[in-house]
């Protein structure tokens, strides 16, 4: 049964080596050349994979920049879902957001690394980004509203999928102020204590 465990995390492992190996290698001729100006049998010859094996990862040219949203976990609904006893859903929400501000995650908008600034370069210039991020997003959203509904935070279906809306909302103007202030030049480090004032000031208007 342990060599059966351990054969399976072997290959998880390797799974997760290859993902990230095809997004590292996408990245970089991304930042070279622009998305339109990669194809997807570049990526696939950087990485040393072939196409199929591309496209088992990653099914379109797209999901190579925003797999961030979507990979691993449910985000917000997660974080509702799994936050402490007593603890209320927005809180938890904004103390999530807080911490990927800590952490430089990229989904906030506040990192200044080479592939943070082509992520969001590229969000923000490619025009077949975003109808992909759009689906990502609500899809994202609705689950936020449904665990909301069902932890008894919001009283209707109707409430919670405006309350899980205005904190996407919230969220995506927040990363938005802060991806421009490193479009602009400064570091990460400079913003940081702008970006967590902003972030306050937001979830204390969503608090009534």
């Amino acid at each position: 049964m342990g060599a059966v465990a351990e054969e399976l995390g072997l290959r998880e492992r390797k799974k997760r080596q290859t993902r990230e190996a095809i997004a590292a290698a996408a990245f970089a001729l991304f930042r070279e050349r622009g998305f339109d100006g990669v194809s997807v049998a570049d990526i696939a010859a950087a990485a040393e994979v072939s196409k199929p094996t591309l496209f088992a990862y990653f099914p379109t040219k797209e999901d190579l920049v925003l797999h961030r949203f979507v990979d691993g976990s449910d985000g917000p609904a997660l974080v509702v879902r799994e936050r402490p006893a007593g603890t209320s859903a927005l809180h938890a929400l904004r103390t999530y957001f807080l911490d990927l501000l800590a952490r430089r995650d990229l989904l906030s908008g506040l990192n200044d690394t080479p592939t943070g600034v082509t992520f969001h370069a590229l969000l923000y210039t490619t025009p077949s980004l975003l109808p992909r991020l759009t689906s990502y997003l609500i899809d994202r959203e609705r689950k936020l509203a449904e665990e909301l509904l069902a932890t008894g935070e919001q009283p209707d279906e109707f409430t919670a999928r405006l309350v899980a809306a205005q904190v996407f909302g919230a969220q995506r103007i927040l990363a938005e102020y802060n991806a421009a202030e490193i479009r602009a030049g400064r570091g990460a480090d400079e913003v940081y204590p702008a970006a967590v004032a902003r972030a306050e000031t937001a979830f204390d208007m969503l608090e009534p």
